[in-house]
């Protein structure tokens, strides 16, 4: 298991201690910092750059995150959180499957296309170089996302919403749509299916996976 960043909480300092600044620097760091991340790879994005691009100082940077790393922990972790959320929220909703695998892939991809940068660095360096980059437990989010599906086809098999089979391959399929919904966005936007698009080849999917009825065959034949 990788280890995950050691958060570093904001320093306390006085009033008289505290840099001089407005009340957005701080997203502005995250935002500008996840930005640069993303085109130029953690090791090769510097404090400056990033402080330029934010439009604030070093001082400020090191108030809010104390160092470039810290930086980088919070960027994931405000993602991380708000990700284990949606999924939390899906876990615990109510109605039928395929309309909560629904509403859960749309917020994904809806959080996705909204912190595309974010995801941009995190699919680099999951995938690539770790540019020196400190180890982060990306893995933990993928488990839980296919854990959350599995959990939500096996009951849609039991209950009949979906024809009986292997709940692994079923799993797989909806992992399959939603993954290249999101990796689309990333290498080729143009192309990108969009929330309406997923919607679409998701009841498409769901579709043939519905149980037929014994009415259903009588009249069939």
């Amino acid at each position: 298991m990788i280890p995950r960043i050691q958060r570093q909480e904001t320093p306390t300092v006085s009033d008289s201690q505290a840099p001089q600044v407005d009340r957005t620097a701080r997203e502005r760091l995250l935002t500008s910092a996840a930005r640069l991340f993303a085109r130029k790879g953690y090791a090769a994005t510097t404090v400056r750059e990033i402080v330029t691009e934010a439009g604030v100082t070093k001082p400020v940077l090191y108030y809010y995150f104390r160092n470039k790393e810290g930086l980088y922990a919070e960027i994931l972790h405000n993602v991380s959180v708000r990700y284990g959320q949606l999924l939390d929220q899906a876990q615990q909703s109510k109605g039928t499957v395929v309309n909560r695998l629904l509403t859960m892939a749309d917020q994904v991809l809806a959080l996705f296309l909204e912190q595309i940068e974010v995801a941009r660095l995190a699919y680099a360096i999951y995938y690539g170089p770790p540019q020196g980059a400190p180890p982060y437990d990306f893995d933990a989010y993928h488990l839980k996302f296919h854990r959350l599906v599995t959990e939500l086809v096996q009951t849609g098999v039991t209950n009949r919403e979906f024809r009986q089979g292997r709940t692994e391959d079923i799993t797989w399929m909806v992992l399959g749509a939603v993954n290249v919904a999101l990796e689309i966005q990333l290498s080729h936007p143009e192309m990108g299916l969009g929330r309406q698009g997923l919607r679409r080849v998701l009841t498409l999917l769901f579709k043939g996976l519905k149980e037929v009825r014994c009415t259903e065959r009588k009249k069939r034949k």
